[in-house]
């Protein structure tokens, strides 16, 4: 049976008309000749030369099991598909649309990014085989992650859950420490590890190239959510409460409770300005081995603790909790984020690809390779590779999950994946907490 998302899992109405109103009016004067100009998907699609780019942010092993995916669809329908993965992406794509030297699709990690793009008036209305894949195989609310003033230009395709703290049971047997209920608990856990290990507990990895912060964005949307609750959450996406009221700032507090306190961090690379030039994937390695206590990542942490060589299980290497509520009665709440592929090329090759990672099929394919799961409703639950990420699809299934998605992919650019990100970055370097969050506000006027 199929689950709906759609009870809980919403996008706030002020996002979308926010992203409405910001094209209200941005209109595309296109060149006929010019064939990566104009939107919308009017007309007859041109016939495909049997070869399609696609650009992302995907890289290393998870690039290669993207490539299995579709390996075999490939050879069934003799389009070759070729991937390109980008840690600069977030920057790059607007450079290649301005350039003129745009892919046939991409895979957007931030609806934010998206919408921005689209007001270019380069990327293409989704075609309606792929159209009619999203409308069957995602709910509504995924489906409004993807669209812009009510044309739906991107397709869903992985999903993660956030805000899971990665742990090796065995040395919380060898410690006599248990999962904590609370926030609090949290810190105590942390400090308690500390004390009984002989030095810091907790590590963190924020560089990504030009994406550089953005896991320490992630920390500060799960402290809002759980401590201001979902209607702040909203609103703060929405640009209405900003970066410096009081209750963003409280989180900021609590997170850097944890990340700032050299006692706590960076386990296994030094102090806490090396969580700014560790990469935010190498940090497996050091949970794998037992040398970092606890992490903060999303499900898809899990590729990069195979990658190295470690069982994720309950009773394995490595195992995991989700970041707990301020009080043990609160309800669930997670932050959680996704991909989504949109077109800048309207040929048929093109559309079948498009309409080919829409689908169950491919779902289905991607998730059985491992390491990551989907919001996908025609997933088998038991394709994914762990029981943690079997629980996570449970997590994104489950009407009683309050779930937000990713703040800061929603955010316009300029401050989702520019002055937050940054503004993470010199807060770990030593910036004070009020100058950080003028500073990431400004970014909705420079």
């Amino acid at each position: 049976m199929r689950a709906s998302l759609h009870r809980r899992i919403t996008l706030p109405i002020a996002v979308l008309a926010a992203a409405g109103l910001a094209l209200a009016g941005c209109s595309s004067s296109s060149d006929p000749n010019d064939p990566n100009a104009g939107g919308g998907s009017g007309g007859t699609a041109a016939a495909g030369d049997g070869v399609v780019n696609i650009y992302g942010t995907i890289n290393g092993d998870e690039a290669t099991l993207l490539e299995q995916s579709w390996a075999d669809w490939e050879e069934e329908s003799g389009i070759d598909i070729k991937y390109t993965g980008d840690k600069g992406f977030e920057q790059q794509i607007g450079i290649k649309v301005q350039g003129g030297d745009v892919p046939d699709l991409a895979i957007f990690p931030q609806p934010g990014l998206l919408a921005d793009t689209v007001a270019s008036g380069k990327v293409k209305e989704l075609p309606e085989g792929a159209l009619a894949n999203v409308q069957e195989n995602w709910s509504e609310d995924w489906q409004k992650y993807g669209q812009v003033d009510g044309t739906q230009y991107g397709a869903p395709l992985m999903a993660s859950v956030k805000g899971y703290i990665w742990y090796s049971p065995a040395k919380f047997a060898e410690w006599g420490v248990s999962v904590p209920t609370t926030w609090d608990e949290m810190e105590a856990l942390g400090k308690a590890i500390a004390e009984k290990s002989g030095g810091p507990s907790w590590c963190a990895g924020f560089a990504s190239d030009a994406a550089s912060g953005w896991p320490g964005t992630d920390w500060i949307e799960d402290a809002v959510l759980r401590e201001a609750g979902p209607d702040v959450y909203d609103s703060w996406v929405a640009g209405d409460t900003p970066f410096t009221d009081p209750a963003i700032k409280t989180a900021f507090d609590s997170v850097g409770s944890i990340l700032l306190d050299p006692t706590l961090v960076n386990a296994g690379y030094g102090d806490v300005s090396s969580i700014n030039s560790t990469a935010f994937g190498d940090v497996a390695q050091n949970i794998a081995n037992g040398s970092c206590a606890l992490t903060h990542q999303a499900s898809f942490f899990e590729g990069f603790l195979t990658s190295a060589d470690a069982t994720v299980a309950e009773d394995g290497d490595v195992w995991a909790f989700l970041t707990p509520p301020i009080s043990a009665d609160d309800d669930q709440a997670v932050t959680g984020g996704g991909e989504f592929v949109a077109a800048f090329s309207d040929d048929e090759d093109t559309a079948k690809v498009q309409e080919y990672l829409a689908s169950a099929d491919w779902a289905n394919s991607r998730v059985s390779l491992g390491g990551v799961i989907s919001a996908n409703t025609g997933l088998d639950p038991a394709n994914a590779s762990s029981d943690l990420l079997r629980s996570s699809i449970s997590i994104l299934q489950s009407e009683d999950t309050t779930f937000r998605f990713d703040a800061s992919d929603l955010m316009p650019k300029a401050v989702g994946s520019d002055s937050f990100f940054k503004g993470i970055v010199d807060w770990v370097d030593g910036s004070s907490t009020d100058q950080v969050l003028e500073s990431i506000q400004a970014g909705y006027t420079s």
